[in-house]
């Protein structure tokens, strides 16, 4: 990925944990993605992720570039936030002017607010803010969706989830069945995959099983996802004591790929199914919660075989989506505004994919691709790379 914009590797001065930011183009000057947290995380890793969110925001219309960061290290480990803040200080140029960044993979939002505010950058969202053209507004409606809670749960926790459940239907609409019945199984639960599966449960959809990094929960008739989400930890591992119900089996994590369903929706580490465990496959829609969580080998394979992928940078856009909307003045803070804004956007932009699919005889990715580019071609020539910062002042 040599025509990236910018590619950063970070040693810790005080530990042996490594970062990693990743700016893939900018748009008006400015880009935006994730921070996530994990062992083992990659510069390869961060800067396939940042041109995902670049196809993210030109899926959706975003006039902003992509970008992705984190760190090499154990976000259960205590003393891992202290290296969150030496690198969140590292970059504080970049994020002050150029990126954004929100809660990914082993960090919460929360922690991201507090450890923004203590090195004096505010808030993960400074540099999408100083490029509104008139910050302090936008910091406030910022602030005010950032506080925002439904049912007790913060909404920033739910609006990716929200959006990969409407792309769920958007599909099985286009697809010409119901959601009602649909059997799911879900990867991963945290916000993303939790919030995915409690609005699945909404759409009338059953979830059979839900995997997490201590294995899987199966549940012919249905589990009972209320019940999980509230025996989940921060980082979406659930309690068997408390999470698993009558009727529940306990079996290996990696089973999760070939139960019996309708709907695999893989929400966790990337490169989940691949070449070598995509034959166990029984499912005839994957909708791509996590980021690139299926190889290019297993994609091809699996639509040789007349599965229907929705791809990442579309299905699960909705929390990046979100926070650009709201700082942007697109849409207001409220529950309301947010899920009347993402069910209208998944309705058109799977739609269209998969009609641009079906009409070129290409993957639904290929298509995706495509679109996405092309806008985002379109609002580069429009708002140029690095403009000056107007209404800079935070």
């Amino acid at each position: 990925m040599a025509d990236q914009f910018l590619r950063l590797a970070w040693s810790d001065s005080e530990s042996d944990a490594h970062g990693y930011l990743v700016i893939d183009r900018l748009v008006g000057g400015i880009s935006g993605g994730g921070l996530r947290i994990r062992p083992g995380l990659t510069l390869d890793e961060v800067s396939r992720l940042a041109a995902a969110m670049s196809l993210k925001n030109g899926a959706l219309g975003i006039a902003a570039g992509g970008a992705k960061c984190g760190l090499d290290a154990d976000p259960r480990d205590p003393s891992t936030r202290d290296v969150l803040v030496r690198f969140v200080r590292a970059m504080a140029p970049i994020f002050d002017a150029y990126m954004s960044t929100g809660e990914d993979m082993g960090v919460q939002q929360s922690t991201l607010n507090a450890v923004f505010a203590e090195v004096g950058l505010q808030t993960s969202l400074r540099a999408s803010l100083r490029a509104s053209g008139d910050a302090a507004a936008a910091l406030a409606r910022t602030s005010g969706a950032l506080s925002m809670t439904v049912e007790g749960t913060p909404l920033v926790d739910l609006v990716g989830g929200y959006g990969v459940a409407e792309a769920c239907a958007a599909a099985c609409r286009f697809l010409g069945r119901p959601t009602e019945g649909l059997r799911a199984v879900v990867q991963g639960f945290g916000s993303m995959g939790g919030s995915t599966a409690r609005y699945l449960v909404e759409k009338g959809a059953v979830v059979v099983g839900v995997a997490d990094s201590e294995g899987l929960i199966h549940n012919p008739a249905g589990l009972d996802v209320a019940r999980l989400l509230a025996a989940r930890d921060p980082l979406g591992l659930i309690s068997r004591a408390a999470g698993v119900g009558p009727g529940d089996v306990l079996l290996p994590r990696e089973d999760w790929l070939g139960l019996d369903c309708d709907l695999l929706v893989p929400a966790a580490v990337a490169d989940a199914i691949t070449v070598d465990n995509c034959s166990a496959v029984r499912a005839a829609l994957v909708v791509e919660a996590a980021n690139i969580p299926t190889t290019a080998g297993a994609e091809a394979a699996l639509s040789g075989r007349g599965v229907v992928i929705v791809p990442d940078f579309v299905a699960n856009a909705c929390t990046n989506g979100w926070a650009w909307w709201v700082a942007l003045g697109e849409v207001g803070p409220s529950a309301a505004d947010a899920f009347a804004k993402i069910a209208s956007v998944m309705r058109t932009s799977v739609g269209e994919l998969l009609a641009a699919a079906r009409r070129d005889g290409v993957t639904p990715r290929a298509a995706a691709e495509a679109l996405s580019r092309a806008q985002l071609d379109r609002l580069a020539a429009q708002h140029g790379v690095l403009p000056p910062l107007v209404g800079a002042s935070l």
